[in-house]
This record gives structure tokens, sequence and C-alpha cells, in this order.
């Protein structure tokens, strides 16, 4: 019964930050109350008090589930004969869980159009962890394609590391707010493509 229960009160909470993707992606993040979203989960508002202090505990929640699919599926392989190919894959996979993950675009979307980051969500103008630890794998990838002399001559691998994630920070902003014909979204895959290519001996 106890099992039960605790299935039950994560599968109510799993409803409430679905609940909440909806409320901050329609009204915004400053529009949107704890009330408007226990609403739309069809639960109590003592219900999501339950499970969160406030709305930026909620928040936080929420981001924390856009990064799930990208721990597994974002990786470069350290090994390969070929760092630059496994970069290249590990940025184009961004934009594969971004089109197969509606829920996980809706968050970046909220990231980044439908948040003021003031007050409590100031913290966040920053680099999250996972942002990087990123940026130190991408380093990592450079390092290598530089010992095996894939990179053009006088290129840094940290340079280009942070040149890289710049690039796919602004990338994924812009592909967020493109429609299907614009390049941004239409040649994401050529856009990536290109970028490494520049690095190649």
């Amino acid at each position: 019964m106890v099992r039960k229960t605790k299935e039950e009160a994560e599968l109510t909470r799993r409803h409430i930050v679905d609940a909440a993707r909806r409320v901050f992606r329609d009204c915004g993040v400053r529009n949107s109350t704890l009330e408007k979203v226990a609403a739309a989960a069809g639960v109590t508002r003592g219900a999501v008090y339950w499970h969160f202090r406030n709305k930026t505990e909620l928040f936080f929640a929420m981001r924390e589930e856009a990064t799930l699919p990208f721990v597994d599926r974002v990786v470069f392989d350290l090994d390969a004969t070929d760092p630059l190919a496994g970069i290249e894959f590990a940025l184009r996979e961004i934009f594969v869980i971004l089109r197969e993950h509606t829920d996980v675009r809706e968050i970046f979307e909220i990231l980044s159009f439908k948040c003021e980051y003031v007050d409590e969500f100031a913290s966040m103008m920053g680099c999250s962890d996972g942002q990087m630890e990123f940026l130190q794998k991408l380093t990592e990838a450079y390092r290598q394609a530089g010992q095996l002399g894939a990179l053009r001559p006088g290129l840094s691998a940290g340079d280009m590391a942070y040149d890289t994630f710049l690039f796919i920070c602004g990338l994924v902003k812009h592909w967020l707010a493109a429609t299907e014909e614009e390049r941004f979204r239409s040649d994401v895959m050529g856009l990536i493509h290109n970028h490494i290519l520049l690095r190649r001996r």
C-alpha cells in the first residue's frame, strides 16, 4: 500500500510539472501562478504546495526535465579516430532530441523566450553545471583532434571549444524561433557540418 502511495505521489508530481510547462509556455513565467498550474494539472493548490514550496522550485524542476534526454544521447566518443566527427554527431543529436521531444523543446522555448531572469531567476543567467560539463567535453574532444592532427594548424582546442559552445547556444535559440522554411531550421545539419568543416586540416 505504501509503494502504491509513493507511485501515486510521483505520478501527481509529474502531472504538476507537465502542467507547469504548459502554463509557463502559454502565460510566461512571470504571469504564471501555482493556482493556474493546479487548475491545469487538475489537482488542488495544496497538492502543488505539497510537492513544491513555490513557483521557483517548480520552475527548476521543470528545467531539470529538459536535461534528461541529453545525458545519454549527447556524448563524445573520445576513443574515436575522428574526434571532429564525434563532435559533429553530438551537436546534431541536440536537434534530433529537440525535434523528437515536444516537451523538451517547449522547455527550451520557455527558458529562451518566456522567462525574465531577475530576482529569484537571476542566478540562471550564468552557465549551468551541465553546460560547463558540455564545454569541458568539447575541449577534450578538440584536444584529441589536435593530437591526431585533424585540426587546422594554429587552432587552439580551448578556443575552438568556446567557439563551438557559443555557436550551438545561438543556433538552438534561432532554431527554436525559426519557421520550418528558415535556414536556421531547414538546414541546421548543414550549418553544423560547415562549422566543423572549417576546423578540419
